[in-house]
């Protein structure tokens, strides 16, 4: 599956925040986006999911326009930078809700094995959001958005939602933002530079010091 996503117009009364994007996806890659805080990859984000509705888009599948909004269309999982999860929810609901196998998280986070009866509004941030990253990426949709998944987030977790995101780019088209830009350099097989409004497609690395997203030796 190949998701496209054009000619995106956005503007907040008189401020252009995203004009001239231009984004690819598909099934057995992951694209990054990368850029400056505020300059527009948590809108870019929920106008691929549908959310946010900017003055123009253009958005195809295999070719094909989608006229309603992706998140209509059971193809997509989006998970957003804020709380996901319903906080009155067990985590044994959430799962259900998901249709994501509970046995399946806790032989990779074995320190949830007692959890499973706890609500959301018991676990810590880190732990909430490690649930949330887990059941968006396990679900069955063929498109999945992680906004800030690495947020929050020990070290070894990071390493471990990094395998998980290597293991389902194989059946899926993921999109992935954080402010965390080594992890995203690390899991993506393509990276976008958003930037001014704009889109670039980044074919090495060392053009984001380039175009002075990292300061140069940073990498």
């Amino acid at each position: 599956m190949v998701l496209e996503i054009d000619n995106v117009e956005l503007y907040f009364k008189d401020k252009t925040i995203l004009n001239g994007i231009y984004l690819k996806a598909e099934t057995g890659k992951v694209t990054g986006i990368l850029g400056s805080n505020g300059c527009g990859k948590s809108c870019l984000m929920q106008i691929v999911f549908g959310s946010l509705k900017p003055k123009y888009k253009l958005v195809r599948v295999d070719n094909e326009p989608v006229i309603k909004p992706l998140y209509q269309t059971n193809l997509v999982k989006y998970l957003p930078q804020h709380s996901l999860i319903p906080k009155n929810l067990t985590l044994k609901n959430i799962f259900k809700m998901y249709e994501v196998n509970w046995k399946g998280f806790i032989k990779i986070f074995k320190e949830f094995i007692l959890l499973e009866t706890y609500k959301a509004t018991q676990l810590s941030g880190g732990q909430l959001r490690l649930v949330e990253t887990y059941i968006v990426l396990k679900s069955a949709s063929k498109i999945v958005l992680l906004d800030e998944p690495f947020s929050h987030l020990a070290p070894l977790h990071i390493e471990k939602i990094s395998a998980l995101i290597d293991e389902e780019k194989t059946k899926k088209a993921i999109i992935i933002t954080d402010h965390f830009y080594r992890n995203i350099i690390e899991s993506s097989d393509e990276i976008y530079l958003l930037k001014n409004g704009s889109t670039k497609l980044i074919g090495n690395i060392i053009e984001l010091e380039d175009y002075k997203y990292l300061s140069e030796g940073s990498l």
